[in-house]
């Protein structure tokens, strides 16, 4: 599967351009891990923080696309989905033994329901959800809150990459 690297028309209508950097950021992830040693799928390079590794992260994303497109905007059950467990505190991002390779195209399974959903709906609908504020935002807010997210993450894969293998690049 996969997404483009490309960036979006100079040109198009809205919704084009935001799922096209939303896209574009999706498709970096795996591009930012792409030749990564085993032995560091499942790495900490920060002390202070055991579960920020590249699949820890990948994971984390995979679970943030379902609570907004899924159940904030959708409605559905939080039921299964670790964001929202009390216990163990960040569970989303606990992905020892699974390989990143399957954690990559769970993300990626996700991002294209996703954008199913997106291509479903008017980007001025509210999300349904009715036991969270944050439901109340619009799919376009969603999108652009995504995008955010998901560029983030990238520069936190960035400079893990960087730190575990000298490896960098801009896209």
């Amino acid at each position: 599967m996969g997404f483009s690297r490309e960036r979006p028309p100079f040109v198009a209508d809205e919704r084009t351009q935001l799922v096209g950097w939303l896209d574009l950021q999706r498709a970096l992830v795996r591009w930012k891990l792409e030749g990564l040693a085993e032995a560091d799928e499942h790495r900490a390079v920060l002390p202070t923080s055991p579960l920020m590794t590249p699949a820890g992260l990948v994971s984390h994303m995979r679970w943030t696309e379902h609570c907004w497109f899924n159940v904030l905007f959708l409605g559905e059950s939080y039921e299964g989905n670790p964001q929202f467990q009390e216990e163990p505190e960040d569970a989303d991002m606990m992905a020892d033994g699974v390989p990143l390779a399957q954690l990559l195209d769970e993300f990626e399974a996700q991002c294209t329901e996703s954008n199913e959903i997106v291509a479903a709906h008017s980007l001025d609908d509210v999300g349904k959800h009715p036991e969270f504020g944050s439901a109340q935002a619009t799919l376009r807010w969603m999108l652009l809150h995504m995008v955010e997210e998901t560029a983030r993450h990238v520069g936190h894969l960035d400079t893990m990459r960087e730190l575990l293998d000298s490896q960098k690049g801009y896209y």
